[in-house]
C-alpha cells in the first residue's frame, strides 16, 4: 500500500509517476483512466440489464405458450417492455390491421405479419447493443493513446538526457518509467473493453436469435389462426 501511494521522486509507484510525468502525459494518463470508469460504467450495466431482460424474456415466453387466449393475453402483457413483448405487440397490432376488414388476404397478411415482427427484432437489438459501440472504441484506441504518452514522455526523457548530458540509469529510469506507464494504463482500459465487447456480443446475439425463434412461432400460431378462419 505504501509503495502505491509513495510519492517521492525515485519512487515507481503509480501516483508518484503520474506526478512526475509530463503535463502531455498526464493529460493521456487522465483521459484512460476516465475511459476505464466509463468502460466500467458500461459493463456494469450491461451485466445488469442483460441478465433482467434473460429471465424476464424466459418467463414472458412461459407464460405466452401456455396462454389459451392471445386477446386476453395481450391485454396483460401488451404495454410490457420487454424486448420479447414488444415483438409479440407489433404481431398482435398488425394482425389485427390487416383483419379488420370483411376480405382477409392471407398471403399479404402473413407477409405484413413477418415484415413488422422483423422489424420490432431489429429494433430491439439496436437498442440493446446502444453502449458496445463505446466498448468497442475504447477496445481499438486505448492502447493506441498509451503509445502516443509513452513515445512522447520518452521524447521529454531524450530532451532531458541532452540538456543535462547525463545518460545514467539512474537519472533516464524514472522518465521512461513514466513514459511506459501510459502504455500500462492504455492496456488497463482496453482489456477489459475489449472482453466485454466480445462477451456482450455474444449475449445479444443469443437474445436476437432466441427472439427471431419468438416471432417464427408466433407467425406459425397466426398463420394456422388464418387458416382456420379462411375455412369458415
Amino acid at each position: 500500500m505504501n509503495l502505491f501511494f509513495n510519492t517521492d521522486a525515485t519512487s515507481l509507484s503509480p501516483i508518484a509517476l503520474f506526478i512526475q510525468a509530463d503535463w502531455i502525459v498526464k493529460i493521456v494518463m487522465l483521459g484512460l483512466l476516465l475511459a476505464s470508469i466509463w468502460t466500467w460504467a458500461i459493463i456494469i450495466g450491461f451485466l445488469m440489464r442483460l441478465g433482467k431482460i434473460r429471465k424476464g424474456v424466459k418467463r414472458f415466453e412461459r407464460d405466452f405458450w401456455k396462454a389459451e387466449d392471445i386477446d386476453a393475453f395481450y391485454r396483460i402483457e401488451g404495454e410490457n417492455k420487454l424486448p420479447t413483448a414488444r415483438v409479440f405487440a407489433a404481431g398482435v397490432k398488425e394482425w389485427r390491421r390487416s383483419t379488420v376488414g370483411g376480405t382477409i388476404d392471407r398471403d399479404g397478411t402473413r407477409e405484413r405479419l413477418a415484415t413488422a415482427m422483423g422489424a420490432a427484432v431489429a429494433g430491439e437489438i439496436d437498442e440493446l447493443s446502444d453502449g458496445l459501440n463505446v466498448l468497442a472504441t475504447v477496445g481499438s484506441v486505448a492502447p493506441f493513446v498509451g503509445l502516443f504518452g509513452t513515445v512522447w514522455g520518452i521524447m521529454h526523457s531524450f530532451t532531458e538526457i541532452a540538456a543535462k548530458q547525463n545518460s545514467s540509469l539512474a537519472a533516464v529510469g524514472p522518465g521512461i518509467a513514466e513514459a511506459l506507464f501510459a502504455t500500462a494504463i492504455g492496456l488497463f482500459a482496453a482489456i477489459p473493453a475489449v472482453i466485454a465487447y466480445n462477451r456482450f456480443s455474444h449475449g445479444i446475439n443469443r437474445i436476437e436469435a432466441r427472439l427471431h425463434r419468438f416471432a417464427d412461432g408466433f407467425h406459425a400460431t397466426l398463420s394456422r389462426q388464418l387458416e382456420a378462419e379462411g375455412k369458415r
